[in-house]
């Protein structure tokens, strides 16, 4: 009986390893395709991408309908260049936002977007009379003057308006009683007492003068010597561009088509080599639940990229940094699981006993740790720019998935496996615990304890607290003696980025610059890449000069970005208000959840880790960007997830004891061996999210090197304050109650069941 029992175990392992093989030859064929049909931001295939201050020619307030209004034009315009998946953004009340990737001439499109066409109506001495708000939008169309040559017919909306100007006109003496109409006037340049003669002509802004001798409210035509050709290429501009403001670029980035394909395809390996990586370390450390996690973990790829297809989000180099980073966070998931499994196991339940009640216990950390997360990314969203609202968006997403993969369907198939009893007295198969280490509980053997739970981890607090005070102040010192080296997001400025096989020295690339007639003595070369920081920002058409030269000198990848001080002083507000809201945040969630003195906690081991991060970028200049900032928030987000893990285990221990009894001495030992006990875990999730970013650093993009800095700064920060700084501020905060009568907030339901639960606040 038994001998058959074992042969059916075998024979349902065997059918559902099978099924669950075809289920990973099947998600190998789908990515392929999927991958393929994403949308790839600019930085991942060259284009370029603008961003506006939409202002109104006459001076007047910039509104919603003005700004829908130039919105609507941007889409006409772009929608004439072919771009298949343009990207235009409004953001506030005078911006919007343009990015066009894999176009294939960025210069010129960027000149059709400038290229404003905006009518207007002046007298002789260039005095505004009206604006493009008179006409009918988008009603230009070709039409002839009384001799039959091409010309341009405007429709006039607001009849009363142009009576009342054309009659004023037309009481003017003679030589005055004129009407000018521009297109795109510069107050600069344009003047009718230069260009009068030139009105009409292909070298002028002035489209027509027209003598005006009474007041009338019918439509206008617009004459000169234009051929066919001429009247219908301003019939587009006018349709897409007559409208009652001008946009002014405030900050860009271009980047060449081969400069997007290198650096895709230096993440991608990256990426696949980190992920293969914590394949083999999950298998090694857990064995076939390792590799059930493994499987998880490759849908739980297959999927992120298709909810992100399906949303229509835009593949950007961040985005891949925070599904990278997102993989090394999922296993964390698993990790915790498994450790509780095994602490399961280790008492001398049954594997399906292990199994159930370990899936159940680590539920509520699991959950905590990823809400909190997700409060952070929807701050980034909300808060960030472009490439931070990618960031988030992908970081949004492989949060929502690792609840479904890893957590549920992780569980659904070892659930599967476990229920074929095939592995009862294989454990160390299953999930590595040898069965000489499982007690007897028949036999009254005791329980093995966790090898890290005598460590006493707070004997040397006060080193480690010197340690982290240490390197604040030597970074202290140096922001307030050196500053921080500031990228142009933070700064203002141009950065120029040219990455060539064939040799370039700085010397050269400075005796390039003085050609190119621009001054710079920040020009920093590392292997085959030369990056270049301007203190002024280059127009549209420097850049375009910048970025042709390098290409053809040195057959260069080039990229440059240009942010005005406009865009910057956001940008700087915007860091500091979405650090303070995400600490605020975890705050409020952590005290709901816990009790204010573990959220108090939590959040000093935060402002621990920021600070940590901020005085290691000042100690070894790495520049300061925006996505540093998102570095910084993803690591709040992160280590705010260690912490609650190793609060979780502190308030489960600590529940089982009366409160009002506890002495310090035993109250510290609690804390400790509650360290010791979840340090396995805290160790493998550590390295498994350290190694996709030390991977990064190694082989990935130099676009995402200094992200990639800042992550591995803050991870070890993280993890160090989870243990340390958090632990000790709870309990300074805690010893204070002791001997108190404490109300006990059960959490979870049945968590300790027909327990009767006294002590802290759990």
């Amino acid at each position: 009986m038994a001998k058959s029992n074992v042969k059916k175990g075998r024979k349902r392992v065997i059918t559902s390893s099978i099924i669950l093989l075809l289920l990973v030859i099947g998600i190998g064929f789908l990515f392929i395709p999927l991958f393929k049909n994403l949308k790839f931001g600019l930085d991942l295939q060259g284009g370029f991408e603008i961003l506006y201050k939409a202002e109104s020619i006459d001076g007047s307030k910039m509104t919603k309908e003005k700004l829908t209004a130039t919105y609507k034009t941007l889409s006409k315009r772009i929608d004439s260049l072919g771009v298949s998946e343009p990207e235009i953004i409004v953001e506030g009340t005078d911006r919007i936002r343009v990015k066009l990737a894999g176009v294939k001439n960025p210069e010129e499109a960027r000149t059709q977007l400038s290229t404003v066409a905006t009518l207007s109506f002046r007298d002789v001495d260039d005095n505004l009379l009206m604006t493009s708000d008179v006409l009918s939008a988008g009603r230009a169309k070709i039409g002839q003057d009384s001799q039959g040559n091409p010309a341009v017919s405007l429709s006039v909306k607001d009849k009363d308006k142009f009576f009342e100007v054309t009659k004023s006109i037309s009481e003017k003496e003679s030589g005055k009683n004129l009407i000018v109409i521009w297109l795109d006037y510069n107050e600069l340049t344009d003047s009718y007492s230069k260009e009068g003669n030139m009105c009409g002509t292909s070298g002028s802004n002035c489209l027509s003068a027209a003598t005006v001798s009474q007041g009338f409210a019918s439509d206008v035509i617009i004459q000169g010597s234009f051929t066919n050709d001429e009247v219908s290429n301003l019939v587009d501009l006018i349709n897409s561009g007559s409208l009652p403001s001008k946009l002014v670029e405030i900050s860009s980035t271009t980047v060449g088509a081969s400069f997007g394909e290198g650096t895709l395809n230096t993440t991608l390996i990256a990426g696949i080599i980190a992920i293969a990586a914590i394949m083999l370390i999950l298998i090694l450390i857990y064995h076939f639940s390792g590799f059930v996690s493994s499987v998880s973990m490759m849908i739980y790829t297959f999927l992120v990229f298709g909810v992100f297809w399906l949303v229509g989000g835009v593949l950007t180099l961040p985005g891949i940094a925070a599904l990278v980073l997102g993989i090394g966070m999922a296993v964390d998931s698993n990790v915790i699981t498994f450790s509780r499994i095994k602490e399961e196991l280790l008492k001398g339940k049954s594997l399906q006993t292990a199994f159930k009640e370990g899936s159940k216990s680590s539920f509520s950390a699991i959950i905590d740790s990823n809400i909190t997360t997700i409060i952070v990314a929807i701050i980034m969203f909300m808060f960030g720019e472009s490439s931070i609202k990618g960031f988030a968006t992908m970081l949004i997403i492989t949060v929502l998935v690792t609840m479904f993969t890893m957590v549920f369907l992780t569980r659904f198939l070892l659930k599967i496996f476990v229920k074929t009893e095939y592995f009862n007295d294989k454990t160390n198969l299953f999930i590595n615990i040898k069965s000489k280490d499982i007690p007897d509980v028949s036999k009254n053997e005791k329980e093995k304890e966790s090898k890290f739970s005598k460590i006493n981890f707070l004997k040397h607090k006060k080193i480690a607290i010197g340690i982290s005070i240490a390197i604040i102040l030597v970074g202290g010192v140096l922001i307030a003696t050196k500053g921080l080296n500031l990228g142009i997001d933070y700064k203002a400025g141009t950065s120029i980025t040219i990455v060539s096989d064939n040799k370039m020295t700085v010397k050269n690339v400075k005796e390039d610059l003085k050609q190119l007639k621009i001054s710079s003595n920040n020009v920093v070369k590392n292997d085959d890449e030369v990056y270049i920081r301007l203190d002024k920002t280059l127009d549209g058409d420097k850049v375009k000069e910048v970025n042709t030269y390098f290409e053809e000198k040195y057959e260069a990848k080039v990229n440059i970005g240009v942010v005005s001080n406009m865009v910057q002083k956001e940008l700087i507000k915007n860091a500091i208000l979405s650090i303070i809201i995400a600490l605020f945040g975890i705050i409020v969630y952590v005290s709901i959840r816990f009790k204010f003195s573990y959220a108090l906690g939590g959040v000093i081991a935060l402002l621990h880790d920021v600070a940590i991060m901020f005085s290691l970028f000042a100690i070894f200049r790495f520049e300061v960007s925006s996505m540093f900032i998102a570095a910084v928030l993803a690591i709040i987000g992160y280590s705010i997830n260690d912490t609650i893990v190793s609060f979780d285990r502190i308030r489960e221990n600590l529940s089982k004891e009366e409160w009002k009894k506890l002495s310090r001495e035993k109250f510290e030992e609690i804390c400790n061996r509650s360290i010791g006990e979840t340090f396995t875990r805290t160790i493998y999730t550590t390295i498994t999210t350290l190694l996709p970013v030390v991977v990064l650093i190694l082989l990935g993009s130099s676009g995402i090197f200094n992200f990639n800095m800042a992550m591995l700064f803050g991870l070890i920060a993280g993890t160090y304050s989870s243990i340390f700084i958090a632990t000790i501020v709870f309990m300074a905060i805690e010893k204070k109650n002791l001997g108190k009568k404490e109300k006990v907030k059960k959490v979870y339901k049945d968590e300790f069941e027909e327990k009767k639960i006294k002590g802290i606040n759990c």
